[in-house]
Order: structure tokens, then sequence, then C-alpha cells
């Protein structure tokens, strides 16, 4: 659509046209009309670039990072191999992951993401029930993301004391501690939106910058290097699991952890100019750079590793301190490289909150949330979802270090059930954005149902046998927890007060004549 052409404004699934007359750029905010169509106003500013949605979304996903956080299980579960390997099969299933997330965020640029597309693309009958499960799974996967981050960087720290400090026993509660010092520290980068975008550079290039600087020194500083059998050929089955393949599989959580959270850039799509075309780029680069910083980065760890026994037994419980350690020989030098990766954790961290908080916000404002009016408030002097923020920062610290594995496949069944619609509805009868991949988008997309389902069972397996109360994986009382809260908030309020595709398309009209009159369009 033209600066200076007619625009149509037509509501999904009815025959009913508004035909507006747009004067010049300059006087009327495109963006903002889109945003109206869909029927929702303008109420943050588009302070976003392109690179700085890119810097969010890969500081969050930031796959080295998570490579480093995986070791700690990884190692035993397959070892070099299901690091190596893994990377790859993962990352062609994370791009079709993107491809179908890219779609659906070009076709419907909205910050409600894949809450507002199972909505529109729903039958009408299902369409806010489907919306609200979407929108529930994806809130709920943030969550348990933001702290499984924080798990991770406050682990890092205490193992970094622990190193320095030998004699030091580490206990549950120390880890729990610098949990929630990671989880307050981060909070206060989220609360003043203008920041926000420079803070996205900053996170970015930290994060690339400790990548080269580890990547170039670990290798450099090792006294001695395994061959290419070791890196490429050699399995590790510490789990107790018999069966290799079963191992393997339950291990790929590690590296699949390492690319989830993809639909992080959507959710900035009402904060950056031309989101249709923006959040493409910012989704696909993060799987490309996540791919190429991952895998030398793990081939260029593995070289350089002496000891697996050492790693897997290390006292300070943080695998990737024990190989800088192996390595450098120095335990200031491997605390100086932990500190980098610790830097890049906190950045993690902070795209955290700022998913999280869009996802609330926006979900709130459909009232898709318990106390929408109070959550879906954005404090226009700091240009941020103040609340939202806050709230999603005080449930990460109550959820503590309970479980770390639930937040993926959580986000599998928030993108699935959007895609699962458009199935239905059929890819050719939506309107298509500037992405769209034709026949490969829908190979993509059946990729994407598929993995959902095979992640649901196989990562719900315990990740060692024989079976203990402490080494047992309770996400499935995860699941079953989020579903009975998913439900019992249904039908006791949701079901009355979600604002769903009917109620939406109404009020579009009077949300589309009321942005046109402020920016002076003439009917």
């Amino acid at each position: 659509m033209s600066e200076k052409e007619a625009m149509a404004f037509s509501r999904p699934g009815s025959d009913d046209q508004m035909v507006l007359k747009s004067v010049d750029s300059d006087v009327v905010d495109s963006d903002a009309v889109k945003l109206a169509e869909m029927g929702y106003t303008q109420d943050m500013r588009r302070n976003y670039t392109v690179l700085s949605v890119l810097g969010v979304g890969f500081s969050l996903t930031n796959s080295w990072f998570g490579i480093s956080a995986a070791l700690v299980t990884g190692i035993s579960s397959g070892g070099p191999i299901l690091i190596v390997y893994g990377i790859i099969l993962i990352a062609l299933i994370s791009t079709c992951v993107g491809i179908s997330l890219s779609e659906l965020a070009s076709a419907y640029p909205n910050s409600g993401g894949q809450y507002f597309w199972a909505n529109e693309l729903a039958p009408r009958k299902y369409a806010n029930f489907a919306s609200y499960l979407t929108g529930w799974f994806a809130w709920a996967g943030s969550i348990f993301t933001s702290a499984s981050v924080a798990l991770a960087v406050g682990s890092a720290g205490v193992g970094c004391w622990q190193l320095s400090h030998p004699d030091f026993v580490i206990h549950p509660w120390h880890v729990f501690v610098g949990y929630q010092v990671i989880n307050v520290f981060a909070f206060f980068f989220n609360c003043y939106g203008k920041l926000l975008p420079a803070i996205g550079h900053v996170t970015l290039y930290t994060s690339l910058v400790s990548f080269f600087v580890i990547l170039v020194t670990v290798p450099a500083k090792a006294p001695t290097h395994q061959n290419a059998k070791f890196v490429f050929a050699n399995f590790v089955n510490n789990t107790g699991w018999s069966q290799n393949g079963i191992a393997f599989i339950v291990g790929l959580i590690n590296t699949n952890w390492s690319f989830a959270c993809l639909d992080c850039a959507t959710h900035l799509s009402e904060e950056v100019h031309r989101p249709e075309k923006m959040i493409p780029i910012a989704i696909m680069g993060t799987v490309a750079i996540g791919f190429v910083t991952s895998w030398f980065y793990a081939i260029s760890l593995f070289f350089s590793m002496r000891d697996v026994d050492g790693l897997v037994e290390t006292s300070t419980g943080v695998p990737i301190l024990a190989l800088f350690y192996q390595a450098l020989g120095s335990k200031g030098g491997a605390i100086a490289l932990e500190a980098l990766i610790m830097a890049t954790g906190v950045g993690c961290q902070i795209a955290c909150h700022t998913w999280q908080s869009r996802l609330c916000w926006s979900f709130a404002r459909d009232k898709g949330l318990p106390f929408p009016k109070f959550l879906s408030k954005v404090d226009k002097k700091l240009d941020v979802p103040l609340r939202a923020h806050f709230v999603s920062c005080v449930i990460v610290a109550i959820v503590g270090c309970l479980v770390i594995t639930a937040c993926i496949v959580l986000l599998y069944i928030s993108y699935s059930i959007p895609v699962i619609c458009l199935l239905i509805r059929g890819r050719n009868n939506i309107r298509h954005g500037p992405f769209w991949m034709g026949s490969f988008g829908l190979f993509s997309n059946i990729v994407l149902l598929l993995w959902t389902v095979f992640t649901f069972i196989m990562y719900s397996f315990p990740p060692y046998m024989p079976v203990k109360p402490d080494n047992m994986n309770y996400v499935s009382a995860v699941y079953g927890v989020v579903v009975i809260i998913i439900l019992v908030d249904w039908f006791v309020r949701g079901r009355r007060q979600y604002r769903g595709q009917v109620a939406r398309h109404d009020e579009a009209v009077q949300v589309l004549h009321q942005v046109t009159a402020a920016n002076h369009v003439v009917r």
C-alpha cells in the first residue's frame, strides 16, 4: 500500500469494507494505521531499529551462551557428539520454526505474537479459547525461560567463588541467592524504554566480543588438544540409560535450549517501524548467528578439553568453568572468561525481561490475564509496561529454580496452535506479508508440529536413571499446574472478559476512526 493510494480496511471474515483516503506519509503513521486495523492503539513509541530488535532477539536466544550452560548436563548425555551434531539438528529445526513464525509475524505484525495469530486464524467458534491457551502457554514459557537463565548465571557466579575458595562447599541456597540477585539486577534495565534499544546493541556486541575472545583464547592456551575422533565421534553416556539413543534424545533438551525463544522479536512489533519486514529479519538472523557462533564455539571447546570426567565431577558445579581452568591452568584466567559468559548471561536475562513483560502487557490488554487494567497500563513517562514487567519478575522470583525444561515445550505448543489454525484456514486464504515462503513454508509448518509432539513426549523423560526424587523430571507436573491455572481462570473469568476475535474486529472500526482522526486522515 503506497502512501498516496486508498487504503481498504476489512474485518476478517466479513464483507464490510471501509475505504479511507490517506495523505502524505509525514501526516499519517502507516504503522499506527495498520495496528488500528487490528483493533489496537499505538501505546509505545517505535524506538527500535532492526539491529536493536536483532540485538534483543539474539541476546535472548544467545546460542553459544546456551551451549555453555548446557554443558552441565549435556556432557553426560552424549558428550561431544550430542553437542556438535545436536547443534546442527536443532539449527535445522529452528530454521523451520523461524520461518513459521516469520511468515505469521509478517502477515500479522502485532506485539501479541502467537496468541494474536491464533485469534485471527482459528474458526470463530474456537478462536477465543485457542488464543487464550496460546497466550497463557507463551507467557508461562517466558517465565520459565527467565528462571532458567537466572539459574544459569547465578550458578556461574557461585561456581567462580568456589573455584577461588576451594574449601567452600556449594549448597542449593547459595545458587538460589545468586538466582535472585541476577533477577533483581536485570529488572532495572527494563524500567526505561528509551534505553532499551541501546541496551540491545550493547548486549549483542557484548555477546559477540565475548564469543570471539573465548573462541581464540581457550584453544590458544590449552596445553594439549584432542584429536578429531574425540570431537566428532566420542559418545559419552553417564545418564544410567542403557540405550545410547535414549540418552542422546533426552540430552537434546540442552542444545534445544540454546535455540529457544525465537518469538521474542515478534513481541516488539509495535516498537519498530515496518515490522512486517524487520521482524522476520531479526528472527532468521537470530537463527543464523546462533548456529555459526554455537557450533564453532563448541568445536573449539572440545578440541581444548582434557578430562571429561573432571568436568562432570567438578566441585564448582559449572563444567564450562572447569574446562577454562583445564585449558588456561589459571584460576584468575578461568574466572575472567567465565565473567564474559556471565556478562552475556545478564544481557540474556535483560532480554528475557523485555520479552516476558511485552507478552504480559499485550495479553493483558485483551483481558487474557487476571487484573487486566492493572497489567495493561503503559507508563507514558518511562515508555514501558512497568506493571507487567514488575509482576512478571516477581513471578520469576517465586518460581525460583524448580524447573528449567518446561519453557521449551510450552513455547513450542504456543507456536503450534496458530500454525494448526493457519493450516485449517488454508495458507493461501490469508493476506500474505512480505516474508512468505510458499511450499517451503508449509514444510516448515509440518516440521514445527512434528517436533512439538516429539519434544512433548521425549523431554518429559527423566534425564538420569535410576529415577530419584532429586533427579526426577517434574515437567509433566508443571504442564498439569499450568493447564489447571488456565482452565480455572478461563471458566471463572476469561470466557466472559476475554477480548477475542469478534469484539476486537468490531472495536477495530472505532479504533481506526480515532487513529485516522488523530492523524488527520480524510474519509
